[in-house]
Order: C-alpha cells, then structure tokens, then sequence
C-alpha cells in the first residue's frame, strides 16, 4: 500500500470515529437539556438513531445518495451491496467500506437532531419511524443533490461539511415535528406566554457540548476525505468560530438579562460550529470569526423567538443551532469565501470580488433542501400522526416516558424534588 494512501485510510478512519462519538455529545446535551424522568428515553432514540441508520443507510440510503445520478436529483443503484459500486463518492481516495462509515456517521447526525426538539411528549415507536425514515429518504436525496453529483454539486453548491446537506436538514425535521407534536404541558399559558421548563443537568449538557466541540474537528477536518495540508486551516476556522459564537452569546445574554446565560452560551458553540461547518475549507481566519460573531446573534435572538413568538417547543434549541445557523452559515459562504484565489480551484464570495453568483447559487441550494425536507416532514408527521399517533398520554408525559416507554428510571436511587 503506497504512503499516501495509507495516511488517508488512516486519517478518514480516525475522523469518521470522531464523528460516531458526537453522538455520545448528542445524547449528553439532550439529556442535560431536558427532564430527569424522561433521561432515558432520551438516550434510547440516540442509539436507535445510530442502530436503525447504519443498516438502512448501508442497505439502500448510500446508493440514493451516491448511486449513478438519474436527473441530478438520486442515485439509481447499489442497494444491498453499496462497496461494489464503481467510482461512488471518494472510492477511489479510500476503500468503498471506509467511505460508506464515513457517510454513515453523518447519516446518523442529521438523524438524531429531531430527537431533542420532540423530548419529553413522543411515542418512542413514533421516533423511531421518524428517524428511519431520515435515514433513508430525506437525507440521503439531499446528500445527492450537493455531495453525490446532483444538480446543486453541478451549479458550484458550497457545503464542505454539512451545514445544510446534514444540520438543516435535521433542523427543518425538528422544526416540523417540534410544531405538529405540539408543546410540553406548562409550556404555555392560556395567554401565550412561554413558561422556562429548565433541564435537568447542566453538568450533562455541557460535556455533550465539550463532546461535540472536540469531535467537530473529525466531521469537519475529516471531510478532505484525505491527509491534506488543509487540515490545519479547517481546524482553525472550526475552533475560532465556535469560541466566537459561544462568546458572542455570553455577552449579549449578560447585556439583555443582567446575567450570562449559560444554556445558551453553550448553544452559541454549537451555533458557531454549526454555521463554519459549511464554509470551514473555503473561508479565512477572521472570516471564520466574523461567522461564529453572527452564529451568537443568531442564536441568541433566534432560540426565544422561535419559543416566545412561534410558540413552538424546541426544548434543547435545536432549531435555533441547526436549522437556523445551517441556514445563516450556508449563505455566508457566498459572503466570506476566498479560497485559493487566482487559481482554477478558486471560490470567492461577493466581499473578496467575487460577485453575487456564488451567494446566488448558495441560496438556490438553501431553498431547495428547505423545500424538500419541509414537505417529507410534514407528510411523515401527518400519517404518523393520522396513524399510530405522535404523543403518549396526558399521564405519560406528567409521570415521565423512562417509566411508561421503558419500564425503568434513569436515576432509580435518586429522589429528586424537580424532575
């Protein structure tokens, strides 16, 4: 086996190992996040997340995504059997069976983002369709159109890591189930007003934040799909961007509240590491903090307005991080973009001279995931909903879904006097 390939099976290995840890960071935040009585069913969707998308994705999910292009919009072939496709993806970077991990990591993530949004009032036989059905249709076309040689790849679509192609479109799934589950009891008063129902550990909540802090640099850094020289810079624009949206949350919750406000500073990292995802390879230093600056906007002003006007219950923010930050960072790219400039590899947002084309095309891609993945969520949601139904009983949701759901309590030696 010659060097390079070698330190590229490698490097992608250790990479797509990173990212099937974020799902540990996944599971810590949701559950610090949310109610003690309902800890459990939490950790239960984000295996199920994992267990039900490696198989299907393998099965059928990669080949959409990756199979030979029929229109520009899915892959024709490969199911059951993805590693004998010929020339799918970055084959030919590494082994077919690595890729396909690879892919399968991702996979996951845009899966288990639903999850938190829908805690604490959804039948676990509802998510578990609902996360199926991620796993195999509505990521997978979209991972097509931008990541498998469909017609945004084609048009010069912008999404390095993912910050529509996986963030967003988790994000407009939660957005959808979070509005058609409906709110927590005592959410909302008759009036409207919104009620904080705060989780129950922020110790949790902040090692999944740390969690995910450290395996982003193997979702975004790994996306060369090889041992490159841009690593470093990926890292870079990862790490500052996450430290900008964190702190830019922090002090903007300090001046609207008198305090900082630690949740949210916590959303704000992963608001920032979210919106660089998109733009990671392509963006500059400081382009990478100015984005990470507007991520903490974004997050701080998006997270209450989606509770407080909406109305809608999104108990961890996980519309406000991924949904709107993969937005927001998508479009920024055909802002700050200024990679390898004077060369045939050249991509230059309208602030380095590059015009309006590149934010043009990034919107186009923006507008039709949004489209896509809002309508296969609300026509999901809308049978489960006419079928086996979306919420557990009024009783279930009060005494808890570890009880109901799994016949055992998260904390069984504690008595806690909130939960």
């Amino acid at each position: 086996m010659e060097t390079q390939l070698f330190l590229d099976i490698t490097w992608v290995f250790l990479a797509s190992v990173l990212v099937f840890f974020m799902q540990a960071g996944f599971a810590m935040v949701e559950t610090g996040f949310t109610r003690a009585k309902n800890a459990g069913n939490i950790i239960m969707k984000n295996f199920v997340d994992f267990m039900l998308g490696s198989i299907l994705f393998y099965a059928i999910g990669f080949s959409i995504m990756f199979g030979p292009d029929m229109g520009g919009l899915i892959g024709t072939a490969g199911f059951f059997a993805p590693e004998k496709l010929e020339g799918a993806g970055a084959f030919d970077t590494v082994t077919p069976e690595l890729f396909i991990f690879f892919q399968t990591v991702f996979c996951a993530t845009a899966a288990t983002i639903v999850s938190g949004a829908v805690a604490g009032r959804t039948k676990f036989t509802t998510y578990c369709f609902i996360s199926a059905f991620v796993s195999l249709v509505i990521y997978p076309v979209v991972g097509h159109w931008a990541w498998g040689g469909g017609f945004l790849s084609e048009m010069g679509f912008v999404d390095f890591a993912g910050s529509t192609v996986v963030h967003s479109v988790g994000g407009w799934t939660a957005l959808v189930g979070a509005a058609m589950v409906g709110p927590r009891i005592g959410k909302y008063n008759k009036d409207g007003k919104a009620n904080a129902i705060p989780g129950h550990s922020l110790t949790l909540g902040a090692l999944g934040v740390f969690i995910l802090w450290f395996a982003w640099f193997g979702f975004n850094c790994g996306s060369t799909l090889g041992m490159t020289t841009d690593i470093g810079h990926i890292a870079m624009t990862t790490n500052l961007a996450a430290a900008a949206g964190g702190l830019t949350t922090m002090f903007l919750t300090w001046i609207r509240f008198g305090k900082p406000d630690i949740s949210m500073t916590l959303n704000g990292v992963l608001g920032g590491l979210v919106a660089i995802t998109a733009g990671c390879l392509v963006v500059t230093i400081w382009g990478a903090i100015a984005i990470g600056i507007i991520a903490g906007v974004v997050i701080t002003f998006g997270i209450p307005f989606i509770d407080q006007t909406l109305k809608i219950d999104d108990p961890v923010g996980a519309v406000g991080v991924h949904c709107m930050n993969g937005v927001v960072g998508t479009l920024l790219v055909g802002l700050f973009a200024n990679y390898a400039p004077g060369t045939e590899d050249a991509v230059t947002g309208l602030l380095y001279g590059g015009g309006v084309s590149l934010l043009g095309v990034q919107f186009i891609g923006v507008l039709s995931v949004a489209v896509w993945t809002l309508a296969c969520a609300f026509v999901l949601f809308f049978i489960l909903k006419k079928t086996i139904g979306l919420r557990v009983d009024k009783n279930v949701e009060i005494e808890g879904l570890d009880v109901h759901e799994h016949g055992i309590e998260a904390y069984s030696d504690f008595v806690s006097r909130m939960n």
